[in-house]
């Protein structure tokens, strides 16, 4: 069996490691760490979230920094403030025995006066978000000089995020690197031409195949129509009475609508999305990790560096349409050898596009039926049932009030007490689910067959085009044009949150979506086409003005 003695950690490492019970290497530390020790050789680790990537490169870089040197060595660039905070977090747990050793987290949302302030009084290791970063460099608060080594963690997020030309800037500003190191979960091209252009031949380790799933997690699909989507996941996280999770939404909109609907409804539950501040963010954040919260409702971006341990549920209240977005979403559980659970809500249509996934994610995706009322009521009675029995009654004077508990239910019977107990906690339930409606949509045989050989059983796909390029089959489509792309940052799913929250329109608008590198074309219902132009042309958008008008009309 493999230790991290064995991989050649040092011993003042192995003794904090063994006090925070590490024992035995993950796979990707034990492929890692060794190669990463030499600390001349460019690395690209590629694993899921969850599997020990931090410490992978976090003691190869505790024991190679020279801690009488009181300058930046190692500079580590994450996604989020909160993945930012949780490196920093591990750092410090890691280096306990190591004297004079100084990790910096720096970040934006807070004040950079006090982040120049810690960078001046000596550090060795500089944890950072790209546009923090940014800001110090051009501040000339930071000195990047003699930085060895460079982390990109999460890189495939990063560059999701738009920080390509970030990340760029800050591998022109460590000119005297002597390796770096790039972990991902996935392989996007993005990610392949940052390590051909600032790597040199480096070792490449992957753990498990580029985007495949956790196999500690159990990925599971709904089908249910449009119009339920909504009662669909209600009856979902009711029939789960100790879930402890995210549901991912494709728009802020959708993350605000469900929050508030869920919270009306006496649920501990709260959204975190672009618009939120800083502020707002970290208290969400905080009621989330101290339970307060039940559920997260998060937008992909906003949800982006979250790392929270113990989630036992991901809700795709919609699938997105990258598999690398959806490998991320379901890496929030089934973390650390725990078991988890994705599941995806979905219509009849969209079964094709899940089984897309399921190929490319290697692991199998099982329907389960929604729950029905009696279902959820039945679960929730066994749920409170176990909570009774278990209740502590060690702590809190109760004998004290048991002669006047019993004077007081002398002429009630033991049934009767548990039917009254039964009734104050199961009365809203009951009432709610006594005539619940069937939320399932039950597929037709031929569908059945269709979806499981991979077919896409959706006429509107068909299509055909004229000699010009236009498209038929598609009459109540009008195809828009946008000079947004590649280059600006957006990845599909990304730019598709970005037009619909620029416009305020829902999903069910639009059809299909071609991205180029410079310009993209988009196909909208005809009656919903005049409202996007209007909110998205003419607006500006780093530094220029988006243009978008009817493609057909541009000759």
């Amino acid at each position: 069996m493999m230790t991290f003695e064995g991989l050649g950690i040092n011993e003042k490492l192995i003794q904090a490691t063994t006090e925070l019970g590490f024992v035995t290497p993950t796979p990707i530390q034990e492929k890692a760490i060794p190669v990463l020790l030499s600390g001349t050789k460019d690395f690209v680790g590629l694993a899921q979230t969850g599997t020990g990537k931090t410490a992978a490169f976090g003691l190869p870089l505790l024991q190679l920094i020279e801690v009488q040197n009181k300058f930046p060595q190692a500079l580590i660039v994450c996604p989020t403030r909160e993945l930012c905070l949780q490196i920093v977090k591990d750092l410090e747990q890691f280096k306990t025995y190591i004297k004079g050793m100084h990790v910096v987290a720096v970040y934006g949302g807070t004040s950079i006066s006090m982040q120049i302030r810690d960078l001046r009084r000596g550090v060795q290791i500089v944890v950072a978000t790209p546009g923090r970063l940014i800001d110090l460099i051009e501040r000339k608060a930071v000195d990047l000089e003699q930085i060895k080594y460079v982390v990109l963690d999460e890189a495939d997020e990063m560059l999701n995020m738009g920080f390509r030309d970030d990340i760029e800037f800050i591998l022109k500003n460590t000119p005297n690197r002597e390796s770096t190191w790039l972990f991902s979960a996935t392989m996007p091209p993005e990610v392949k031409q940052v390590s051909k252009r600032y790597m040199t031949q480096p070792v490449e380790v992957t753990v498990g195949k580029a985007n495949t799933g956790n196999v500690n997690i159990d990925h599971q699909y709904y089908v249910t129509s449009a119009h339920n989507r909504y009662e669909t996941l209600k009856r979902i996280i009711d029939f789960n009475p100790g879930i402890y999770g995210i549901v991912f939404t494709r728009t802020k909109l959708d993350a605000q609508d469900i929050s508030e609907k869920l919270t009306r409804e006496g649920y501990d539950i709260d959204a975190l999305h672009g618009d939120l501040t800083q502020g707002q963010r970290d208290k969400v954040m905080g009621q989330f990790r101290d339970k307060t919260l039940q559920l997260l409702i998060a937008t992909d971006v906003a949800a982006r560096g979250i790392d929270v341990s113990g989630i036992t549920h991901v809700i795709n209240y919609e699938l997105p349409d990258d598999v690398e977005v959806y490998t991320h979403r379901s890496g929030r559980t089934g973390r650390a050898g725990k078991h988890g659970i994705s599941l995806s809500i979905v219509h009849s249509r969209e079964v094709f596009k899940l089984r897309q996934i399921e190929k490319i994610v290697q692991q199998p995706f099982h329907k389960l039926d929604i729950p029905s009322g009696k279902d959820v009521c039945r679960k929730q009675f066994f749920f409170f049932m176990d909570k009774l029995l278990q209740a502590d009654i060690s702590h809190g004077d109760y004998e004290t009030y048991l002669p006047m508990l019993q004077e007081k239910f002398a002429d009630v019977s033991k049934e009767e007490v548990l039917k009254r107990v039964a009734a104050m906690e199961f009365d809203r339930f009951l009432k709610y689910y006594e005539n619940a409606e069937d939320l399932n949509v039950r597929e037709s045989s031929r569908q059945s067959r269709d979806m499981r050989s991979g077919a896409r059983d959706d006429r509107d796909q068909t299509r055909r085009r004229d000699t010009r390029g236009r498209e038929f089959g598609n009459g109540d489509f009008q195809r828009l044009f946008v000079n947004l792309g590649t280059k600006d940052g957006f990845y599909k799913a990304s730019f598709l949150q970005f037009i619909l929250d620029m416009s305020d329109l829902k999903k069910d608008v639009l059809g299909r979506i071609d991205m180029k590198e410079m310009n993209s074309w988009i196909e909208i219902d005809k009656t919903a086409a005049n409202k996007m132009i209007k909110a998205l042309d003419g607006k500006p958008f780093k530094g220029r003005r988006i243009r978008m008008n009817d493609a057909n009309s541009r000759g």
